[in-house]
């Protein structure tokens, strides 16, 4: 809908355009002070800009709560006013959209189907504010976060119990501390991955981006973190209770997710690892159709991990109480695909098997010949998103020698990073030239450098799970790659170009999302949001009000948005965040007022249920 303007519009545009950097510092020197000095139990932000006589240089005519909402001109008075948003009831603190139980209930049990994304249908969408449990602190930083969770978080205790002899995790007084433990690595994480390291080449850089199926609560994933690999891991909504919940808490990336029928919402030849232990996915069923799907998102060369059932059947079968007859079988059947998919066996040692992909199908003689060996017709392997799982083999790209890698070898981390990615150099995404990638590479460095200069929080460590919602190349991520934080990179399934398998080949992670519907996470799950572009991309395609209420959703109170937009949807969208208890800022793009592209920083306010207040 056109926005109608008056000389009022005129005027208010004027004073938006003389926001500068410097505008912000009181602001975010506050709010610094504020965030690190207990955990998120503060007075209103507003109110301490107000208390506080820091001298920031301010133009003395800025009066940061005269900009709340109050840039849209109206021929209605009434309708200048933001919508106010309420409080969801307090049982919804957890909910997810897409995955709620008893949405999944009314579903098929086989295959995992109930398990999938369900998303509610728009009039059963809730319109209101997912609360914060009583109790809610900010996270520990990173690393204190992947060994101590605070209780009232996630307060659930059933995997201390379930687990308790697995070491996944420990209730102790008002926090969770998780020992690194898990099923099949009873002496902690990191003598397993030194168990994988004897095989794989981690401490090189050549292994990045892992994919753990199954995760659990993700100490996989978290003790990766130190050797320079990033997971991204993802298991079913409560198969034990709040596992993603606890990984996202720890500040190590995870995702709601499942193998079931629909296809993982990820690109071909994207990870360099993928793993399983004890994840109870029947990789052997319906033709190996499981394993065929890791087979299409692992890289040329890349390694596939199972440790657990039915590895090494002979020795562990009395252990597990299965008949050895049904594990014989299980693992022959999985032997039998990983043959046809031309993996070679590297590793079996104990409970733990490790198959390696060939780097192209000329590496693989004989397989076309093959009559069992069925592949894709589908002409891309990258749209994934709701598409059947098909009991088919991706293809290999094409080569021009035996050894050469298909789609092009990637280098190591971290040069890779700002190396140009093989589908860039090979002309794979139509419109994304070296050149232009390289652009994007210096415009991203930029408007980060901006970014720190708004927020001094970004380095500090106070933001570690960060989402970035329409990532493009992945250069927001790579600017600001840092130890101290990860990020979510988000490919807009509207997105006009296919990008996410450059993003995994700069070795970032992300996935495939639709805006229009709710991301498979928890609730308060990231600590910052970069939305570049977003509300222009999704214009006329859904309601602009329910991607906000999304995005207050897995923002933790406390974290912070920046969106990056034209003016003019930028005033609609700092419109109805007015009613969202969110504290906002216009800020000039960095070459100046006469940009057209403005920068809108929030912050979301600290609350939690059954308050009344943000206090």
């Amino acid at each position: 809908m056109a926005l109608k303007t008056n000389s009022a519009d005129s005027r208010t545009r004027s004073s938006i355009q003389i926001f500068v950097v410097v505008g912000l510092c009181c602001f975010f020197y506050i709010l610094g002070a504020w965030q690190r000095s207990g955990f998120g139990k503060a007075d209103n932000l507003a109110m301490e800009i107000t208390k506080n006589t820091v001298d920031c240089n301010l133009t003395p005519s800025l009066n940061f709560e005269t900009h709340h909402g109050g840039e849209i001109g109206t021929i209605n008075d009434s309708e200048s006013k933001p919508k106010v948003f309420k409080p969801c009831k307090p049982r919804y603190t957890d909910y997810t959209p897409c995955q709620d139980q008893k949405r999944a209930m009314t579903f098929p049990r086989e295959n995992m189907i109930y398990r999938e994304r369900h998303c509610p249908q728009e009039e059963e969408k809730l319109h209101c504010l997912i609360p914060a449990p009583k109790g809610y602190v900010t996270p520990f930083p990173w690393p204190k976060s992947r060994d101590y969770v605070p209780y009232a978080n996630a307060p659930y205790k059933s995997l201390t119990v379930e687990k308790a002899i697995q070491n996944w995790v420990q209730y102790e007084g008002n926090v969770f501390r998780f020992p690194g433990g898990g099923t099949q690595f009873p002496q902690g994480a990191d003598k397993y991955i030194d168990q994988l390291a004897s095989v794989i080449p981690i401490a090189n850089g050549t292994v990045r981006t892992a994919l753990d199926t199954g995760c659990g609560v993700a100490s996989w994933g978290a003790y990766l973190w130190s050797r320079n690999v990033i997971a991204m891991s993802f298991a079913p909504r409560d198969s034990h209770e709040a596992q993603v919940q606890f990984a996202l808490e720890r500040g190590v990336p995870a995702v709601i997710g499942v193998l079931g029928t629909i296809k993982m919402p990820y690109p071909s030849r994207a990870f360099d690892m993928a793993h399983c232990s004890r994840c109870l996915i029947p990789w052997g069923a319906d033709d190996g159709m499981y394993l065929k799907e890791v087979d299409r998102v692992l890289r040329p060369g890349g390694y596939w991990v199972l440790s657990g059932p039915p590895i090494n059947w002979k020795n562990n079968y009395k252990a597990w109480q299965r008949p050895k007859e049904e594990l014989q079988e299980e693992q022959r059947k999985i032997e039998e695909v990983a043959k046809l998919l031309c993996w070679d066996k590297k590793y079996e040692k104990g409970e733990m098997a490790i198959w390696q992909k060939r780097v192209n199908a000329e590496s693989c003689p004989g397989r076309q010949d093959d009559s069992k060996v069925t592949f894709c017709k589908n002409a891309d392997p990258n749209d994934v998103w709701y598409k059947k799982m098909e009991g088919c083999i991706t293809s290999y790209p094409d080569v021009g020698s035996q050894d050469e890698v298909a789609g092009g070898e990637v280098k190591a981390f971290p040069e890779r990073l700002f190396a140009v990615p093989p589908r860039v150099s090979s002309g794979s995404v139509p419109g994304v030239s070296v050149e232009t990638y390289q652009e994007d590479n210096n415009k991203w460095k930029k408007h980060v450098n901006a970014y720190r200069k708004i927020n001094k929080l970004i380095d500090s460590g106070r933001y570690r799970n960060i989402m970035d919602m329409n990532a493009g190349l992945g250069g927001f991520a790579a600017a600001i790659e840092s130890p101290k934080l990860w990020v979510m990179n988000v490919v807009p399934t509207i997105a006009k170009k296919g990008t996410l398998g450059v993003i995994y080949e700069r070795g970032l992670i992300g996935i495939y999302h639709d805006w229009c519907e709710a991301f498979s996470t928890y609730p308060r799950t990231y600590d910052l949001i970069h939305a570049n572009g977003v509300f222009s991309l999704y214009k006329d395609k859904c309601n602009i009000e329910d991607i906000l209420l999304e995005m207050d959703r897995i923002l933790r109170p406390e974290g912070a948005i920046i969106f990056r937009d034209e003016v003019d949807v930028l005033i609609k969208v700092r419109k109805i965040v007015g009613g969202m208890r969110w504290d906002t800022k216009m800020v000039d793009h960095e070459d100046g007022p006469l940009v057209p592209e403005k920068i809108l920083v929030a912050v979301k306010q600290y609350w939690v249920g059954n308050s009344t207040s943000s206090e």
